[in-house]
């Protein structure tokens, strides 16, 4: 028979439990792969956030002028017109006319060389801004009025905008497969309680009877599952930090692709995930163990 000093000398220790409260290693794998597909999608967020960001920078230092030439003068010379003007816009660092050659060059891979020769191509001028203080659209459409050119003038803004709400939208989906994961492993969490403490009543019954409050009978089965859920969650963070090492050295500097560029500092996103794992084993054991110890006083 147990007696109460023994349950106070002990309280720390899982062995108290039976075997079939300990969780079995069915739910550790659970929780390792769960922890895995988390710091995945943790990762996939971050790198598209990176990605659409520097999109983003990219689309904001650059525009691109639309110049249509008056008549009696040649397209090249509207477009080297339009170039020098905006070159002494302020917030421009540099501008610089496109010529044929560049834009043929530009267009080649989407329509062949076919019929390049007899396309008729837009004259362009490409605009680079300074990228702490640019130049507005507004500021390089009156320059080119006030230099009689006839000219629109696009500065990508409303690629810059789909590209952010892309970003916007990738993180959300991110953030829910995480929490969904997590609920996952809550809820295998919580089923393993219930099972344990089914399996270990006659143990419960005797320690009760020592005196033995729920809180203390909770807290062997809180103790074991978050030990569990700690060393799965290193599991699962050790195989996705594998699997991202993997893909960084396979990338090279710019990661798995320019779309999505993982970096060593994502590595750092991983090591939440043991803690992280504990906590909420923690959580759903004490709730799954309150509830059946609370509806077996009833």
């Amino acid at each position: 028979m147990i007696r109460l000093s023994d349950f106070r000398l002990s309280r720390g220790r899982p062995g108290l439990l039976p075997p079939a409260a300990a969780g079995e290693p069915w739910l550790m794998t659970v929780i390792a792969v769960l922890c895995f597909l988390a710091c995945l999608a943790a990762v996939a967020a971050s790198a598209a956030d990176r990605a659409a960001h520097g999109w983003a920078r990219q689309l904001g230092s650059e525009a691109t002028v639309q110049v249509r030439p008056r008549v009696g003068e040649t397209g090249d010379t509207a477009a080297a017109r339009a170039a020098e003007t905006l070159s002494g816009v302020a917030g421009v660092e540099e501008a610089a006319a496109l010529d044929r050659k560049a834009a043929e060059d530009l267009l080649r891979p989407w329509l062949g060389d076919a019929v390049l020769p007899d396309l008729p191509l837009p004259h362009l001028v490409t605009v680079r801004l300074n990228p702490n203080a640019p130049a507005s659209a507004v500021s390089l459409s009156r320059a080119l009025a006030e230099a009689g050119l006839d000219a629109t003038v696009d500065d990508h803004s409303l690629w810059r905008g789909e590209v952010e709400r892309s970003a916007a939208l990738i993180t959300a989906l991110a953030g829910a497969a995480f929490l969904a994961t997590a609920f996952a492993a809550a809820a295998a969490i919580a089923y393993a309680t219930r099972a344990g403490l089914a399996a270990g009543r006659g143990v419960i019954e005797t320690l009760s009877l020592n005196g033995a409050t729920d809180g203390r009978i909770a807290w062997l089965f809180q103790r074991r599952f978050a030990l569990i859920a700690a060393g799965a969650g290193a599991i699962g963070a050790g195989l996705a930090g594998l699997l991202l090492a993997f893909l960084r050295f396979l990338g090279g500097s710019d990661g798995l692709t320019q779309a999505l560029p993982v970096t060593w500092g994502d590595l750092l996103l991983l090591s939440p995930c043991p803690l992280l794992a504990a906590t909420v084993a923690l959580v759903a054991a004490r709730f799954a163990a309150m509830q059946v110890l609370g509806s077996g006083r009833g």
